[in-house]
This record gives structure tokens, C-alpha cells and sequence, in this order.
């Protein structure tokens, strides 16, 4: 280790160094880019079920192909409580706040996504 550390140049040492920083703010940009989700959105068969916000504490029961899901949100966090599944990796997935959670043998989706803006813009007045 320490020999292939000695036969490094100094422009390997630079480039080294300006790939790690490429990386570094790689890291922090893709979380300003993946806004934090204001509304869910459940989906049983691909069809939207519910819109609901992430501002509001509930629990939901969502019935799907093979049974019902529990849909919690808390805290702006929204998490698959209970499903009738046999392996209940959308149960352990947890809680959300950006992202999806799928409950492939029930087909349903709990989305979360950014709210629809309703103000008015540029364009159109």
C-alpha cells in the first residue's frame, strides 16, 4: 500500500483530489435536487386512489389484490404499516419522505411527490 502510495505523480495526487470534489458535490446537488414530497399519492392496479398530504397525520386502509395495506403518515413521513403480503418489504421498508414504497402482490404504490403549484406564473398571467 504504502509503495503504490510513493509511486503516484503529482497529477494523479490532483486528479485524485478533483474527483473526490466532483463526488462531494455530486452528493449534496442530488439532495437539493430530490425536493422533500408535500403530497402522497396511493396507487392500487395503477390507478390513483388517494391524494393526501404529508402535512396531516392519518392512517389509511387500502385495499389491494391479495388484501388490504395500512397506509400511515406522521410527521411528514409516510410508511406501509401492515400488509397482506408474504414477504412484507414494503412494511419493511419503513418511513418516507421522498421517493416510493411498492406493495408488488397487493399492486400498491404509495408515491410521494412535491404538491402542485396553483399559483400563477409567468406565462400564463
Amino acid at each position: 500500500m504504502k509503495k503504490a502510495i510513493k509511486n503516484t505523480t503529482l497529477a494523479d495526487r490532483a486528479l485524485f483530489l478533483i474527483l473526490l470534489i466532483i463526488s462531494a458535490a455530486g452528493f449534496f446537488y442530488s439532495g437539493e435536487a430530490l425536493s422533500l414530497g408535500s403530497e402522497v399519492v396511493v396507487e392500487v392496479k395503477g390507478r390513483p386512489v388517494y391524494t393526501l398530504s404529508l402535512d396531516v397525520d392519518m392512517e389509511l386502509e387500502v385495499e389491494g389484490s391479495h388484501g388490504h395495506g395500512v397506509v400511515e403518515i406522521k410527521k411528514h413521513k409516510v410508511r406501509m404499516k401492515d400488509a397482506q403480503c408474504d414477504n412484507h418489504i414494503c412494511v419493511r421498508q419503513g418511513w418516507i419522505s421522498r421517493g416510493a414504497i411498492v406493495c408488488l402482490p397487493n399492486d400498491i404504490v404509495v408515491i410521494v411527490e412535491p404538491g402542485r403549484k396553483t399559483d400563477i406564473d409567468a406565462i400564463t398571467g
